[in-house]
């Protein structure tokens, strides 16, 4: 088996916005996402990659009535969401919120008992609707 190219996990995800630039713009801020390539021809994104620490997500134009569309295109339906640890929910939840992020399920710590593992986690949803959990674990079993 082949490993990934360096600087890429296994699995990496990209997202459809109708408003790519903002939404990489909202991620930094929010998120604490890096810009780690933007490219771009006559003011049109075609190819961005954001990382958060070893995660990597690539935002993209979402395609008028192609197969890439943003939730807000599709009266909210999702997919997929995205799932991300972090090292602390409550200060990463508040700044997001005060970003513009909806919580739509607050922090909560669940124990899945003393085998298996402790989380806190927070689900969130972007301006156009992409749902992002952002997991800190407590403990291992």
């Amino acid at each position: 088996m082949r490993l990934s190219p360096p600087g890429w996990p296994r699995l990496s995800s990209a997202l459809y916005y109708d408003d790519p630039l903002a939404a990489i713009d909202w991620l930094v801020t929010a998120f604490g996402f890096a810009v780690r390539v933007k490219i771009m021809d006559d003011g049109r994104l075609v190819h961005s990659e954001l990382t958060l620490d070893e995660a990597v997500v690539m935002v993209a134009s979402a395609h008028g009535d192609g197969p890439g569309q943003s939730p807000r295109a599709l009266d909210g339906a999702n997919t997929q969401s995205l799932a991300l640890y972090i090292d602390e929910v409550d200060d990463f939840t508040a700044r997001a919120e005060a970003a513009g992020a909806v919580v739509l399920k607050p922090p909560t710590t669940t124990d899945y008992g003393p085998e298996w593992w402790s989380d806190r986690s927070v689900e969130l949803a972007d301006p156009e609707g992409h749902r992002w959990w952002f997991m800190q674990r407590l403990r291992t079993g």
